[in-house]
């Protein structure tokens, strides 16, 4: 069976290399289900891994992509809890953009009735992003209070809703007030613009409350500023980092080696007398433990969370430009691309 993928050919290192291929689908496996994609979402993992820049980058040729959604069109001899027409959604450790995947059973979910096969494809990386660092590592508490970074996107929406959920204080920032009012829609109880006053503003925001939690992925001065403004016994969690993504089709080295040498440092003595904690984490290695990532689904699944925001829709063969978009850092809730 023949399938249609965005490939990375020969090896990452710029988005150029990024070409559509057809290829044949390899045989099923006994515990994995066959996907014919109705949808795609984009991440920044899938930018930095086709630049080469992502340590869990596959060597040479690989498909990126990281969630998507779409219709079981054949199962494994030992698949009990799916059938053929089931619509699912899903994560992968790569592989994702393309029109066919075999997955196994473990890394899916049902996807719900009246959700659309785009929404489904904007979830589960989000909802995992959100609830690992604000439930498993913030170790949020009702009535606490959160910062929010990249808030009116994926993992930021997404965070606010569970948050909302166990009863705490959100404050949103983002990079333009064009997006305050969908905060505002989605209730977050303060948002602000990451301007040159945002130590100030957050302040301001608390109103004398502690901060409580940082769900952290901008980097560079913002980052310092809100540990800084970090309550004691703060947990600072950081999932990503967007100072090191820019627009173009490959890396641009000179920019990406400033902005490391110029990253912030934090002492790890200061941290002990000030009781604060910095903790970081990627999904790849949650991919690892799969059994885990699979008790987690289900925790999220039993939130009822209403279904994700997608800001922006692309045709397959338009992923080019679905990824310029993404890159560019004017988008809202997710970019997702539909497949036929």
């Amino acid at each position: 069976m023949k399938k249609l993928s965005w490939k990375v050919t020969p090896k990452a290192g710029s988005m150029k290399k990024l070409k559509l291929v057809e290829e044949n689908i390899t045989s099923l496996g006994p515990n994995e289900v066959r996907v014919a994609n109705k949808a795609i979402g984009l991440n920044f993992a899938d930018i930095f891994a086709i630049f080469g820049l992502y340590s869990a980058t596959p060597k040479g040729e690989f498909i990126p992509g990281l969630e998507f959604c779409g219709d079981i069109i054949e199962v494994g001899t030992e698949v009990s809890d799916y059938k053929v027409g089931d619509r699912v959604m899903g994560s992968s450790r790569f592989g994702g953009y393309t029109s066919l995947l075999n997955i196994d059973q473990r890394y899916i979910i049902p996807l719900p009735d009246n959700w659309s096969y785009e929404e489904g494809a904007g979830f589960i990386v989000q909802a995992l992003t959100a609830y690992y660092a604000l439930i498993e590592l913030g170790n949020a508490k009702k009535d606490q209070n959160v910062l929010i970074h990249s808030a009116a996107g994926g993992v930021g929406l997404m965070a606010n809703r569970i948050a909302k959920k166990i009863g705490l204080f959100t404050i949103g920032s983002v990079g333009s007030s064009s997006k305050i009012d969908l905060l505002k829609k989605e209730g977050y109880d303060k948002a602000i613009v990451r301007s040159k006053n945002f130590k100030e503003d957050l302040e301001k925001s608390l109103s004398g409350k502690p901060l409580n939690i940082i769900l952290e992925c901008i980097g560079g001065r913002i980052f310092s500023e809100g540990y800084t403004t970090l309550a004691k016994q703060g947990r600072h969690v950081i999932y990503g980092s967007a100072r090191y993504a820019h627009p173009g089709k490959t890396p641009n080295y000179l920019f990406l080696i400033w902005k490391y040498i110029t990253r912030p440092k934090v002492d790890p003595q200061k941290m002990i007398e000030e009781n604060k904690s910095i903790m970081g984490f990627n999904l790849i290695w949650l991919y690892e433990q799969v059994d885990e990532l699979k008790n987690m689904l289900e925790k999220i699944v039993d939130l009822d969370l209403p279904a994700p925001v997608v800001g922006h829709t692309f045709k397959f063969e338009d992923m080019h430009q679905a990824l310029e978009l993404f890159q560019s850092g004017k988008t809202t809730g997710k970019v997702v691309v539909t497949v036929n």
